[in-house]
């Protein structure tokens, strides 16, 4: 059928008179973009300080040379991200079932959890990165690693784990409760309950939280840097230090935004179309 023919004659020149205000509002917006940072490139290349701040943050090279180094040490970030992502999602998740347990049974789990997460959201992570990384392999126990990248790695586990669960246990208490009380009527546990009906509907509700907190971890990996690890910012770091450029900075900055930007691009994308879905179902 005829779309055009679909619609009542009135409606096709109101679309029209749309797509022409929408097409002449994105060249707007784009000349406008152009014409702005045109202008500010123009006022930083004529200042009198632009080339010695060209040779000392854009130094091709320095660049070259120190490309290799950096995208060495990143793939080391990258790595760690993924293993503390995934170790955050579950230990997080444990944190929140066990806060939404009731009953007196489970009260010491119940207080236990809560202070864990009121002690780890009171420490900044970097101090908590300091005091793992330097303070448990001083201890050099018999069978725990004496890693500085190994405590790194747990240390930013640890402290997302704290802000991660209590975006789960939003997410469990937005489930409405006759949600429990027609799962305990057909039999099941409190835990069972919480395992198949609670926790699969409070996943899907925050997982734009749970998105946000994956930018957020993505760029804090390389706080390990402080430890010693030759992570991108520590190999950066160390080529500054023998070269005084500050080129191998950029090239870390380059390589963190060439992931966190999709990422934060997706996130905002799957925040809209589940704000979409939600207002589709009210």
């Amino acid at each position: 059928m005829d779309l055009d023919r679909s619609r009542p004659p009135s409606a096709v020149p109101s679309l029209k008179r749309s797509s022409e205000r929408g097409a002449r509002s994105a060249i707007v917006a784009f000349v406008s973009t152009v014409a702005f940072f045109g202008a500010f490139a123009v006022v930083v290349v004529n200042s009198e300080a632009w080339p010695a701040f060209r040779n000392q943050f854009f130094n091709g090279d320095v660049f070259v040379d120190a490309w290799p180094i950096v995208v060495s040490g990143f793939w080391l970030d990258i790595q760690m991200f993924v293993v503390a992502e995934i170790a955050i999602l579950a230990f997080a998740l444990l944190l929140a079932a066990i806060r939404a347990l009731r009953g007196p049974a489970f009260f010491p789990l119940r207080m236990l959890v809560i202070a864990f997460i009121d002690l780890i959201r009171g420490i900044p992570i970097i101090l908590l990165i300091l005091l793992l990384g330097f303070g448990l392999p001083a201890l050099r126990l018999t069978g725990v690693p004496n890693s500085p990248l190994f405590w790194g790695v747990v240390a930013l586990i640890i402290s997302y784990s704290a802000y991660t669960a209590e975006v789960y246990r939003s997410g469990i208490e937005s489930v409405h409760p006759s949600q429990v009380m027609s799962a305990r009527s057909i039999g099941l546990t409190q835990t069972q309950a919480l395992r198949h009906v609670v926790i699969p509907q409070a996943v899907r509700n925050v997982v734009p939280a749970l998105l946000n907190g994956l930018v957020s971890l993505q760029k804090d990996v390389a706080l390990v840097y402080i430890l010693g690890v030759r992570e991108a910012v520590r190999e950066a770091q160390i080529i500054t230090a023998r070269s005084f450029n500050y080129t191998p900075y950029v090239i870390t900055a380059v390589l963190f935004l060439l992931i966190s930007v999709p990422v934060a691009r997706v996130a905002d994308w799957y925040t809209e179309r589940d704000r979409e879905r939600r207002a589709g179902q009210s």
